[in-house]
């Protein structure tokens, strides 16, 4: 566009038939609060979306009540969980031992929505072929659960031997029956022949065969209680059963792991046992649901490491708990922690306090991420705002002048002076920041220069037009008077 010169004189000089555009109404003000919210608003619409993201995404606070299925009241798993409770009720967690038939009556537990159980101690291989337990996870392995098998009568190296006799194998629901079916029926002994197969377990299973009601009793950490199995390793007339196949019942059971208990590891002095004991023993899995918070399930696997991590007569120091995959996934938040471990906050704050700034922290995040560079944009945005205003009135000029470049007829060009007046009544209603006020009066400038232009070229074919209209009557004149002086000579 071409500059101004210099400002000519107003519209009402130029043209003293045309009204004045109004005056200069305009207020400088600090800051356009309509130019601040449009750019304002889509950043803050994109954060709160973020922040409704963040927040419907993120863990709620962990809840301060569990409850875990544990077994027969006295079993080393009942046990255990009695520890457990002592150890989250240090961070403020409730636990409820939940009393049950054993590892069994546990998963049918975990199994059903209803039960409103959180965890869970669960034998391995007690699920049924095929199942999945997709609403299932593990929390790891906590310890093994070794198959003690005591019995009356002469050596005997093969469970085949025990067939035709009285057996107490534990209750229904729990994780002893099951083994002992399991491997029964490996060995030819299945419900239903002609051997007696006992629901009894624990100290009724010990005193049923002290007694001579049984011949043999099947006990595990879910029905009975380590000091139970010591008194009747001692009892005399009572044998503790070898399992001389033991490396074969490992391979034929994947779940099943070799232990050998070592000669006089009950008694030195006695040599007791006075040779080797080859045993077999699944391991003993935490299990939980699947909605577990990730919080609880370090603290639980915390617990299990203060209860289960010790070493005794049937595993090394921190051996338990352990990622073992057996019939449950380990969940995501289980291997994480035997990666890496707890949180950083989770190991310097108190477990309350960690929650919730983990809480806080993610809800950050969005805010971080989205809002903060965004108010970085905010000047630059705003400052193309206000400009783009501007500019679009230099839009108008410029079509404007283009029109006037085609040689309008008078009233097309007081048209276009028109449209110039009613972008400077517009421009001088226009909110601008003072620190744009420059560019404001500059634009007006160009306005005036715009006007100037058009109404000195309307001027100029006003001028033409009454020139040639004179020229004209002058010729007419001319013409009259020849014809008059041509008549008086005739």
């Amino acid at each position: 566009m071409t500059q101004p010169s210099a400002p000519g004189p107003g519209p009402q000089s130029r043209n003293p038939g045309r009204k004045p555009p109004p005056r200069i109404v305009a207020r400088f003000v600090a800051i356009s609060w309509r130019d601040l919210a449009l750019t304002f608003g889509p950043i803050l619409v994109v954060s709160a979306a973020a922040i409704y993201l963040a927040v419907r995404l993120i863990q709620p606070a962990p809840p301060s009540t569990l409850t875990i299925a544990a077994g027969t009241k006295g079993s080393s798993f009942w046990t255990s969980a009695q520890k457990y409770k002592t150890i989250l009720a240090r961070n403020g967690v409730t636990l409820n031992v939940l009393e049950t038939q054993g590892s069994l009556d546990n998963l049918r537990r975990l199994d059903d929505p209803k039960a409103k159980v959180d965890v869970g101690f669960v034998q391995g291989g007690i699920s049924p072929p095929g199942a999945t337990h997709d609403d299932l996870m593990s929390l790891g392995s906590v310890s093994y659960v070794p198959l003690a098998v005591f019995y009356h009568g002469p050596v005997i190296t093969r469970l085949s031997e025990l067939k035709g006799k009285r057996l107490a194998i534990s209750a229904e629901g729990s994780g002893t029956r099951a083994l002992a079916l399991a491997l029964l029926k490996a060995n030819g002994i299945e419900p239903g022949g002609d051997t007696e197969l006992l629901p009894l377990g624990g100290d009724e299973a010990a005193a049923a065969l002290t007694k001579g009601d049984v011949d043999a009793a099947f006990l595990t950490g879910d029905s009975a209680q380590p000091p139970t199995m010591g008194k009747l390793f001692r009892t005399p007339g009572v044998r503790f059963f070898d399992f001389t196949q033991a490396e074969a019942y490992s391979r034929r059971f994947p779940y099943l792991n070799v232990i050998e208990l070592p000669m006089g590891a009950f008694d030195f002095a006695k040599n007791l046992p006075p040779r080797p004991i080859h045993m077999v023993a699944p391991t003993a899995e935490l299990v939980a649901r699947d909605g577990l918070h990730p919080a609880l399930s370090d603290l639980l696997i915390e617990a299990a490491r203060e209860v289960h991590g010790r070493a005794n007569l049937m595993q090394h120091a921190n051996e338990f708990p352990a990622p073992l995959v057996h019939d449950f996934r380990i969940s995501d938040d289980a291997e994480r922690y035997y990666k890496s471990g707890k949180s950083f906050l989770y190991r310097t704050l108190p477990f309350w306090v960690a929650s919730l700034a983990d809480r806080v922290i993610v809800l950050l995040v969005p805010i971080i991420v989205v809002l903060i560079p965004g108010l970085r944009l905010v000047p630059g945005l705003y400052r193309w705002r206000v400009k783009s205003r501007i500019y679009r009135w230099y839009g108008a000029l410029i079509a404007i002048e283009r029109e006037a470049m085609g040689d309008p007829d008078h009233e097309q060009r007081e048209a276009l002076i028109d449209r110039v007046d009613a972008i400077e009544n517009a421009v001088n209603r226009m909110k601008m920041p003072l620190a744009f006020a420059d560019q404001f009066y500059v634009l007006r400038e160009h306005i005036g220069f715009v006007r100037q232009r058009l109404t000195h070229e309307q001027a100029v074919a006003r001028e033409a037009h009454e020139g040639h209209a004179a020229a004209l009557l002058q010729k007419a004149a001319a013409q009259s008077q020849d014809v008059a002086s041509r008549a008086d000579t005739a």
